[in-house]
């Protein structure tokens, strides 16, 4: 993002807010879900339950259906997150911060995250999900959450290519839009295929990347970014519908 940022300007303290929450989130899951999905994955495979252990099917190609099935629920997951209102004043936290960068990738309430691994542990456990595919997929959804979110200047031919299988920071950056055709578009998180096999992927903002308004029109002042506004904005009733 230093070498080869593509958005300029800076928002003081939004960083430091960022970093907060996630280390926040990070303690209240420890203490709130001891095993968390590994932990599903390891109870499900010793108890025999799920779908992947009724099916006898090659390690590698029960891997690889775990964590694509995986990727297409979190895609799921994410739309829900933008249809139904009660979610979707947990995730606007997410969608308020002005700027785009790594540390956006990381910006989710508290009670989004916990809602999010009670449907992965869920999802796990219908599964059966093997261990491996699990920390592989937590290892992908952590990365790829960080890369599509880099205020990041990739070379157009490489966007064009690797967008064809993952989701670039370009392709997110069109979801984080002001314009609420453009927030409701391009949900994936790690594959691309997604949106287009569901019709809800868009190539580019109306804008261009550089000056597209980034965040939510009710929360645009400074005063909305600090920690404690964040924590409290699901019970606000500014901003209820998802973007102008």
């Amino acid at each position: 993002e230093r070498l080869w940022p593509r958005r300029s300007g800076s928002h003081d303290g939004r960083i430091a807010v960022n970093l907060a929450l996630v280390i926040l989130n990070t303690v209240l899951l420890r203490l709130c879900f001891p095993v968390m999905a590994v932990g599903v994955a390891l109870w499900a495979g010793s108890e025999g339950l799920g779908l992947m252990h009724w099916l006898t099917l090659p390690l590698w190609v029960e891997l690889t259906a775990v964590v694509v099935l995986l990727d297409m629920a979190i895609y799921w997951q994410h739309r829900l997150m933008h249809w139904v209102p009660w979610l979707w004043r947990l995730h606007r936290v997410h969608h308020s911060d002005l700027a785009f960068d790594v540390s956006t990738g990381v910006r989710f309430h508290p009670a989004e995250i916990f809602v999010s691994m009670l449907i992965k542990m869920l999802l796990v456990l219908v599964l059966g999900a093997d261990v491996v595919a699990v920390i592989l997929f937590e290892i992908l959804l952590s990365a790829s959450s960080l890369f599509e979110h880099a205020n990041l200047r990739l070379p157009l031919w490489l966007d064009k290519g690797l967008r064809t299988v993952i989701v670039t920071p370009d392709m997110h950056r069109v979801h984080h839009s002001i314009h609420r055709d453009e927030t409701d578009s391009n949900f994936g998180f790690n594959l691309s295929i997604w949106d287009r096999a569901f019709l809800s992927y868009r190539a580019q903002p109306r804008s261009e990347h550089e000056t597209m308004a980034i965040g939510l029109p009710a929360y645009r002042g400074q005063e909305d970014q600090g920690l404690l506004r964040l924590l409290r904005q699901p019970i606000d009733n500014a901003g209820t519908g998802t973007t102008q």
